[in-house]
């Protein structure tokens, strides 16, 4: 009796253990620790890849399967997305994860060269040859967001503009504060606009409709533009950022300051949005392809990164154009040259469209954001702050009152029925 509980019991100890095992094993391969499957983690903004969805290509597998086509290694894209560089840098600069490749946009790219968070490109461009494809204004002295004429840090992924997106259901097509930033202070679309959900582009908006410098505004400037934000949160429906394409699309704001090429895919799917680019001046920017410091896997970004620049691609029995495909699904207008020229692209986008992203409204000026000094950030952290948290201490506010007013409520109608009940026991 004794040797068949012995044996049982050894028998259950072994299955545990080879469970285990097993579990161990898989958690390594997810984590990229096995030699058979290398993990890549690449941390985008939302909206921003050609992802499979609608019958367009999934960029993402195609790297899997290119990758493994070429090298007959197994790699698996752990791909995830962030709303605003404030996020994606706080999330990096803390080491709290380590992705592969990121994407910040160009302040940020500056931000983060500055404190040496971002790795140098220059020893593994023999594995980005399609650098080449990459237009001449985004190399050398034309990116003006490195500060470092020896190194380069960044491949440009996507440019743009900002301007102002509006329901032509809502806006009336006569309101004398179209074409200006004006709109998005309008009183006659009270609770219906709505506001960036980041420092730079918040306040951005403000400094440009009163027509000061984004980069080297004063300090009496910046308090200026946080008194007209603070005068324009009754009006809002709400601060935002990827929630914005619902909310636009499906017509339940008027108005909302945000990107060109997400104008262009709004537009898709609800034709009464309209865009336009404010008089006063508006941001322009580049989104790249940055490495940081702390990558586990830098040479297979490097090859994640060429893979993004690619035009002719062969996969199995077909052939992409993997940065025309990205193009084409983003609506973002592209850094390379063998998609600007592509004449299918051209076709597919339209003239509407090509000129909104690369005619870039040429009579309105356009400045890039810059990052600003230590001063200049703590200064940005402390307004941002405390706009918001007015605003929520005014919600609070009103939801406190809300509570009261319905406590006093009840209290009044149990007291009457109270009054009622000992009434009727005394008639």
């Amino acid at each position: 009796m004794r040797h068949k509980q012995f044996f049982c019991l050894f028998l259950v100890t072994v299955l545990l253990l080879s469970s285990l095992c097993m579990s161990l094993s898989s958690c390594q391969m997810e984590e990229g620790g096995s030699s058979d499957v290398q993990t890549l983690y690449v941390y985008n903004w939302g909206e921003y890849i050609s992802d499979g969805s609608e019958g367009t290509d999934d960029v993402n597998q195609l790297f899997e399967q290119y990758y493994f086509e070429k090298y007959g290694k197994r790699v698996k894209v752990n791909y995830s997305t962030f709303s605003s560089n404030e996020d994606m840098y706080a999330k990096v600069s803390s080491g709290s994860a380590s992705y592969d490749v990121i994407v910040p946009s160009d302040y940020m790219i500056q931000r983060m060269v500055k404190e040496d968070l971002l790795e140098p490109l220059n020893p593994y461009m023999h594995l980005i040859p399609n650098y080449a494809n990459v237009s001449d204004a985004f190399k050398g002295e034309n990116v003006y967001y490195e500060d470092d004429t020896k190194n380069i840090y960044s491949i440009p992924y996507f440019y743009g503009m900002i301007g102002i997106i509006y329901n032509t259901q809502k806006v009336d097509e006569n309101d004398e504060q179209l074409g200006s930033w004006a709109l998005m202070w309008d009183e006659d679309y009270k609770r219906d606009i709505l506001q960036f959900n980041n420092s730079r582009d918040a306040f951005g908006t403000a400094l440009y409709y009163l027509g000061y410098d984004v980069n080297n505004a004063t300090d009496e400037q910046w308090r200026e533009a946080l008194e007209l934000l603070k005068k324009q949160k009754p009006l809002l429906q709400g601060y935002v950022m990827d929630e914005i394409f619902n909310k636009m699309q499906g017509g339940s704001a008027a108005v909302a300051a945000y990107y060109a090429g997400d104008f262009l895919s709004m537009y898709e799917n609800n034709e009464d949005l309209a865009f336009y680019y404010p008089q006063e001046g508006t941001n322009i920017y580049v989104d790249a392809m940055c490495v940081p410091k702390n990558a586990r896997n830098k040479e297979l970004a490097m090859e994640y990164i060429n893979f993004m620049c690619a035009d002719a691609v062969t996969i199995g029995d077909s052939e992409y154009n993997i940065g025309e495909s990205n193009a084409l699904y983003t609506y973002y207008a592209s850094p390379l040259t063998t998609v600007v020229e592509s004449e299918s692209y051209q076709e597919e986008m339209g003239d509407e469209a090509m000129d909104i992203l690369y005619g870039m409204a040429e009579d309105v000026e356009a400045q890039p954001y810059l990052n600003l000094d230590d001063d200049g950030l703590i200064r940005l952290n402390d307004l941002w702050e405390e706009l918001k948290v007015e605003s929520s201490v005014g919600v609070g506010i009103y939801i406190a009152c809300g509570a009261i007013v319905a406590a006093l409520v009840l209290l009044v109608v149990y007291l009457i029925l109270k009054k009622r009940r000992w009434a009727k026991l005394y008639d």
